[in-house]
């Protein structure tokens, strides 16, 4: 493996954890308190998990060079990933069950404001 790959690789997950917190704090002025950020489980994953009033938004974050090539970098692997870890992550959480769930998608772009499509992921719960 040669160094430039992990090089690459390293710069991709700090990128990734900037864009997250950006994410946090745009989705905290919007009014969401921040229940979980990278939530991993065995076959799925979640950047983040926010509560607004009776709403619970599993939110994927992307970024890339523009907003729509984040968006579409969103793909049906990640959607069925991001299942796998919201049934896991409301397995004992009852009052939960009460709650309205989205799947969520937070675009992070240069010169752009954070792009939030609500309910841009659909959930199989």
């Amino acid at each position: 493996m040669s160094g430039r790959s992990r090089d690459s690789r390293r710069a991709a997950l700090r990128l990734g954890v900037r864009s997250e917190s950006l994410a946090c704090l745009y989705l905290r002025a919007k009014g969401y308190r921040i229940l979980a950020r990278r939530y991993m489980v065995k076959g799925g994953e979640v950047d983040i998990i926010a509560r607004r009033a009776s709403t619970i938004a599993f939110v994927e974050v992307k970024a890339r060079a523009t907003p729509a090539l984040a968006l579409a970098a969103i793909d049906a692997g990640k959607h069925h990933r991001l299942t796998i870890a919201a049934r896991h992550w409301l397995t004992g959480r009852d009052w939960a069950t009460s709650c309205n769930l989205r799947g969520d998608a937070l675009c992070i772009s240069p010169w752009h404001w954070p792009r939030h499509h609500q309910a841009a992921i659909p959930l199989r719960i």
